[in-house]
């Protein structure tokens, strides 16, 4: 699995086990868990960060523990948010075509609002999710039909020589 890969499965665990927590805590509590007035000195210097990147602090994360909080947010703002060899707009592309073949609400909208915010267009947004609709779905069928993965392999290298040839030949 390449590094780009690696840093986007770890995005995606990060922003589903947080998603989690919220889940979880208000489904086995009845709510949030309440967060100690006034809040930790730790607690409060990372809602500090929050604040002066999102101008107040998002009710989701005053539901994480005091223990996970700052890993939570340290992951958040370096995975999602940080400048990385894949510009913002295309990683939050790529956030909201995961989410949407995965079906979940909170994430589907976070990245389509995260997308918007670094430029994407209608138009983009449509097309992240109608690619991740096509390879949900030959994956799908691939895996159902248990088609040979090294036959798998020895066809998309075989497309790709194709492609490549074709290309250099100006075609």
């Amino acid at each position: 699995m390449s590094k780009k890969w690696k840093m986007f499965s770890i995005a995606g665990v990060v922003l589903a086990l947080m998603i989690a927590v919220v889940i979880s805590d208000t489904a086995i509590s009845g709510g949030p868990a309440p967060v100690p007035n006034p809040p930790s000195p730790e607690r409060q210097k990372v809602y500090d960060e929050i604040t002066a990147a999102f101008g107040f602090v998002p009710g989701f994360f005053k539901t994480i523990p005091d223990i996970s909080l700052a890993h939570e947010w340290n992951a958040l703002k370096t995975v999602q948010m940080a400048p990385g060899a894949i510009p913002n707009k295309y990683r939050e592309l790529i956030g909201l075509a995961v989410a949407s073949v995965r079906g979940c609400d909170y994430c589907t909208y976070f990245h389509t609002e995260f997308a918007r915010l670094n430029g994407a267009t209608d138009a983009e947004l449509e097309d992240a999710v109608h690619f991740a609709k096509s390879n949900a779905g030959w994956s799908t069928y691939l895996a159902g039909i248990q088609y040979d993965y090294n036959q798998f392999k020895k066809d998309v290298d075989d497309i790709c020589n194709h492609v490549r040839t074709t290309q250099a030949a100006g075609k």
